[in-house]
């Protein structure tokens, strides 16, 4: 099945959500707000940004974690940024798929902005539309293995992205104390109650506008290793 709808224009239009995915899509924001709010969060930075006693990350700038921990990312953004900062907001690319239109909605339950794309659905498309909203001010975020993998490996949007726009890439990981693993090809965490909840803020990393391909990969190396030191199973 497709993930997306093709128009004869060439554009590909993402999956919407019907009623029941709706209600899906709040139900899921109920429960991670509820789990969140039970955990208890210990943060530490290799950048003197981000957490709950060092100065907020640059803004705006581009976070990015894994795609397994999409869980808490946006209760951990809306924590220890928004909360110091309500000004700031975020843009966030999700998958053009029927799965990406649940977490789209998710999204906009918490007052945050969907992109849909990947690098294989509307990845140009959703790259100069993240652009466009970064130039509006916003935050943006990305999985940078997502949205099929291979795990822990970054792939090149990210690094484009930062170059399109000039921002500050952020690198981001948590561990859990008590969490689900699911049987999906990034074993998705899903966070368990009263857990506890270990963050991590990395070095930022900046993309030079005149960035050679040279450039780029050796770069797009950089934040995958840094990433990989930051997580912990």
């Amino acid at each position: 099945m497709s993930d997306a709808i093709a128009k004869p224009s060439g554009l590909v239009v993402p999956h919407s959500l019907k009623w029941h995915g709706r209600l899906a899509a709040a139900a899921i924001y109920g429960l991670t707000r509820c789990v969140a709010a039970s955990l208890r969060y210990k943060s530490e930075s290799d950048s003197g940004t981000g957490g709950t006693g060092g100065t907020r990350p640059p803004s705006p700038a581009i976070f990015c974690a894994w795609h397994n921990r999409l869980a808490l990312s946006l209760s951990i953004y809306d924590r220890f940024v928004r909360r110091g900062q309500p000004a700031r907001q975020l843009a966030a690319m999700v998958s053009a798929s029927k799965d990406g239109g649940l977490l789209a909605q998710v999204l906009e339950h918490f007052g945050m902005q969907p992109v849909r794309g990947s690098s294989s659905r509307r990845g140009p498309q959703a790259l100069l539309e993240l652009t466009s909203w970064a130039e509006r001010g916003y935050d943006l975020a990305i999985t940078p293995d997502g949205p099929r993998g291979p795990c822990y490996v970054v792939q090149e949007g990210v690094v484009a992205l930062a170059q399109l726009t000039s921002l500050p890439i952020v690198p981001v990981a948590y561990r859990l104390s008590w969490k689900i693993r699911l049987n999906t090809w990034d074993r998705f965490q899903i966070p368990m109650p009263f857990s506890k909840c270990e963050i991590a803020v990395g070095q930022s990393l900046h993309v030079p506008r005149d960035a050679s391909d040279a450039d780029r990969a050796a770069l797009r190396s950089e934040l995958e290793k840094q990433m990989q030191r930051m997580t912990r199973d």
